[in-house]
């Protein structure tokens, strides 16, 4: 019997005695209400799993232990009865360990028996190696001490239980050899305990998670340490959720990944080793006469073509036509990158980045530093005019047709995200922008997530998030990479220019410079895709960007997708694959998170199941994700028909009731 059978089993044997039934009456089924209990210590253990049910869209309900005016848990906090069925307010529990409350605690007793009657999952987020987890203490074939770099594997029982995502290896991060990261227990399994995750002891192996079954309850049980950004936490962060929840949850989680190559057809500055700055760009003292440009070639284009079959990963091309005529017409009148681009057009997503890439925005005086904005006798802002930057959007637009390019319209990133405000200089967005965003149909806009991590509304337009990569515009070789990077994170006793050392909390200098005939590869490369990789297994759909001249010379950029797309489809099964979507997906679902979320926190959303029957209720307009196992049905008006995608082994989608219904109502199987 799987999980979800055997839980449903567990609750519909439950009696309850009605008011005025006889002793023989028969069992009633109890309401389970799809929301988690976290009992929250302050420690990064419990936190990492409260950010996973929160990124994820499961609700959940937060008692700090710490608080004196935390409410008291106790049966009625627990349970009770609604329209004459007993009801269990928590389909899970979250414990900082097995317990938290004390050695004879009211409170641990009143979970111990809400578990048992209902049955309820617990995780217990951190503990040691001993029986009372159902583990032999670690002096006994196990091991207690720092994990950084352990080998851990999937078990069996993981691969046919919570963790059958996963391709079978769960690598602790070991980032530094000066830092300890990780620490924990390893301990041989006792009668009742199923290990999940373990790595090699001595001779044989020890656990780190698995599944303690004992007195009527589960307990999850972890032996490690760990916060939510460290990798060996995020592979194993959607099994534990499915634990808990018995594979049937609101909320929902993907792993995404979509890279943005901007300046496609335009040449780009490049970095001056000697002067430590970008001729042709703002602020490069003497560097007049000294401009020098990069940009793809034919070859670089097939490159490209035959580097995102080989990956089965599409990227999205953000083109500017207009540069690449000016290019043309500079150069001989004939263009063999775009011809060859053009050829191979159905094989990229294309996304218009206006026509010749200007500044959107205020009219930039570039002879300060930082630049400013000009402004006029009467001291008011000079802007680019709506009709300007309606202009940039259709040329670029009908230069593609012209092309036969195929492209979506509502679709837009600026050259710079140029037009959004732009701190500290620019405090406000053009506001001729959102007009000619409204005038060209355009519904979704990039902005820059290390500046504007929200979504927001531009006039009908809303933004979307983008990643800016640590692989620098102005490079294209690996030895210019080296050397700019050199320049930023070195002291200035080391050459560098001291930025790290002026800003201590956003930046870490390096202990030396790097070798720029090697730094590259060695040093950055892993960082950025170590980076790269942490967003795609948080369920982040934000996308990624780079520029054209990473495509260029050198190829700067694919070795680091190359480390995230390898290493990814390693650690994860073929059931669990990488989401590739375009800007307006990804924006849909940005919008979709912000209105769950809003409704979630207003307390308008109450789903819970009975039985084998699921019911969601949400407010109108707003659609609810849900996890459900596979073989799951979506009530119609009329019959039944599978609910959601298939993705890492369950399925799941943002669903929202049919015609002529108020609330979601789905049958789990039997």
């Amino acid at each position: 019997m799987n999980g979800v059978a055997a839980a449903m089993a567990v609750a519909a044997l439950v009696s309850v005695a009605l008011p005025g039934a006889s002793a023989h009456a028969a069992a009633v089924t109890p309401r389970i209400d799809l929301k988690v209990l976290v009992v929250d210590d302050g420690g990064s253990s419990v936190e990492a799993i409260t950010a996973e049910l929160r990124d994820t869209g499961v609700p959940y309900t937060r008692v700090q232990l710490g608080s004196s005016s935390r409410p008291v848990i106790d049966a009625a906090f627990l349970s009770d009865t609604v329209d004459g069925r007993p009801r269990a307010k928590y389909q899970g529990v979250v414990l900082p360990n097995e317990n938290p409350f004390g050695e004879g605690s009211a409170e641990m007793a009143a979970l111990a028996a809400y578990e048992t009657a209902y049955g309820i999952r617990q995780v217990d987020a951190y503990t040691w190696a001993h029986p009372g987890v159902g583990l032999e203490y670690t002096d006994n074939g196990g091991y207690s001490g720092q994990l950084d770099g352990t080998q851990a594997a999937v078990t069996a029982a993981g691969k046919a239980g919570p963790f059958a995502y996963l391709g079978g290896q769960v690598l602790f991060e070991d980032n530094s050899a000066l830092i300890p990261e990780s620490y924990g227990f390893m301990g041989k399994p006792r009668a009742g305990y199923t290990s999940y995750v373990d790595a090699p002891v001595g001779s044989g192996r020890a656990s780190l998670v698995g599944e303690y079954a004992h007195d009527g309850r589960r307990e999850l049980v972890v032996t490690f340490g760990y916060n939510q950004h460290q990798q060996q936490f995020r592979l194993l962060a959607r099994g534990i959720v499915e634990w808990l929840t018995q594979g049937v949850h609101l909320g929902q989680s993907r792993s995404w990944f979509a890279v943005h190559v901007d300046d496609v057809f335009a040449p780009d500055a490049r970095w001056n080793k000697e002067l430590n700055c970008t001729p042709g760009d703002y602020a490069c003292p003497g560097g007049e006469g000294k401009e020098s440009t990069i940009r793809m070639t034919a070859a670089d284009a097939q490159y490209a073509a035959q580097w995102q079959q080989e990956k089965n990963f599409k990227l999205d091309m953000l083109f500017n036509g207009g540069a690449g005529e000016e290019w043309k017409a500079e150069n001989g009148g004939t263009d063999a990158l775009t011809s060859q681009l053009v050829a191979d057009r159905a094989k990229y997503r294309w996304l218009n980045h206006t026509y010749t890439h200007p500044f959107l925005g205020c009219t930039q005086d570039t002879t300060t530093v930082p630049w400013t904005c000009t402004k006029n006798a009467s001291g008011a802002i000079n802007w680019m005019s709506r009709a300007e930057i309606s202009a940039q959007i259709r040329d670029n637009v009908n230069w593609a047709a012209s092309k036969g390019i195929a492209l979506d319209r509502t679709e837009l990133v600026t050259g710079e995200h140029s037009g959004l405000k732009t701190l500290p200089q620019q405090d406000q967005d053009n506001p001729n922008l959102a007009g000619a965003l409204a005038d060209n149909g355009v519904k979704w806009v990039g902005s820059d997530n290390s500046r504007e991590p929200a979504q927001r509304a531009v006039g009908s337009a809303r933004t979307v998030p983008r990643h800016p990569m640590n692989v620098y515009y102005n490079t294209g070789t690996n030895a210019e990479m080296a050397d700019e990077y050199n320049w930023i994170y070195t002291s200035r006793a080391q050459g560098g220019s001291g930025i790290c050392e002026d800003n201590p909390a956003t930046s870490t200098c390096l202990p030396a410079p790097l070798d720029t005939a090697t730094g590259y590869l060695e040093h950055i490369v892993p960082a950025e895709a170590r980076t790269a990789l942490r967003h795609v297994l948080a369920n982040d759909p934000r996308p990624h960007y780079v520029h054209q001249s990473n495509l260029a010379e050198d190829r700067t950029l694919y070795p680091v997708l190359d480390r995230v797309l390898d290493t990814y489809r390693t650690l994860y099964a073929p059931n669990t694959p990488i989401v590739n979507q375009s800007m307006k997906e990804i924006g849909t679902e940005l919008g979709r998170r912000a209105a769950w979320d809003a409704a979630l926190a207003a307390g308008r959303v109450t789903a819970y199941r009975i039985g084998t029957t699921v019911t969601v209720k949400a407010p109108s307009g707003v659609l609810a994700p849900v996890t459900a196992p596979n073989g799951t049905k979506k009530q119609l008006l009329l019959g039944t028909s599978d609910f959601g995608t298939a993705y890492a082994g369950n399925r799941s989608g943002w669903t929202g009731p049919e015609l002529l219904q108020s609330a979601v109502t789905l049958k789990l199987p039997s």
